[in-house]
């Protein structure tokens, strides 16, 4: 069932533009597929009224969980920074984020907030995402908290597409990336707003017809092939 955070959220970002729903012309997404879907959660952070609204969304959300204490926020980088910021000031935790991968100089950080000679000391340590698509640099900033000697069996996020991909590179089935790494066990995933949910809003506020919504389920159900299928074919990189 569809929370009422996750739908004001989703009317929210449509009403603003933060998710856009274009199936008769898709964008292009940066692995070259063409999909029906755009989001960019980082424009809630421009109204103060939304900006509460997922903040306070992800604090039940984590209050939620059984026997959750986190010792330590996370931020991805770099769209999950300023929620992972409003998050550890609120919960007064300490804060660090994470790169998508070390710096080529200096200390060669990959988690910037601690020593470089030191590491997460067991704490711990929640990630908070805005957007799980693939999984896979999702996936990573879990992993390179648990390298760093830190304990992290969850990530939050805004909006999940809920792909069957980010799944299995979640369970730790399948490779986050090219290099065929693996989390080293599963990591569980909690979003305040999942696919369904959007399309549901949708539905109810008629911002699309039904051959749109159609067109919506059955990307869902298979994205990766769905561009083709409809005149879209992927574009290869360098063209």
């Amino acid at each position: 069932m569809a929370t009422n955070t996750g739908k004001s959220i989703a009317k929210a970002g449509l009403n603003i533009g933060a998710i856009k729903l274009r199936p008769d012309n898709p964008f292009q997404w940066a692995s070259g597929y063409r999909m029906p879907i755009y989001n960019d959660n980082r424009m809630f952070l421009f109204y103060p009224e939304y900006r509460s609204l997922v903040r306070q969304g992800f604090l039940r959300l984590i209050l939620e969980q059984e026997h959750l204490s986190p010792e330590v926020i996370a931020g991805t980088s770099t769209a999950g920074i300023p929620w992972g910021m409003l998050i550890a000031d609120r919960m007064e935790r300490p804060f660090i984020y994470i790169r998508d991968k070390p710096k080529d100089h200096g200390l060669k950080n990959q988690i910037e907030g601690i020593d470089a000679e030191k590491d997460l000391q067991g704490k711990g340590v929640i990630v908070i995402e805005d957007l799980i698509s693939t999984g896979g640099s999702s996936a990573r900033a879990v992993q390179a908290v648990r390298d760093a000697n830190g304990k992290c069996s969850l990530c939050f996020s805004i909006f999940d597409y809920g792909l069957d991909e980010a799944g299995m590179i979640f369970r730790g089935e399948k490779d986050y990336d090219k290099e065929g790494n693996k989390l080293s066990e599963p990591c569980n995933v909690r979003s305040l707003l999942v696919y369904q949910t959007l399309l549901e809003v949708a539905k109810e506020t008629n911002c699309l017809t039904r051959e749109q919504i159609e067109l919506l389920e059955e990307w869902r159900a298979d994205p990766y092939n769905w561009g083709e299928k409809h005149g879209f074919p992927k574009v290869e990189k360098g063209k």
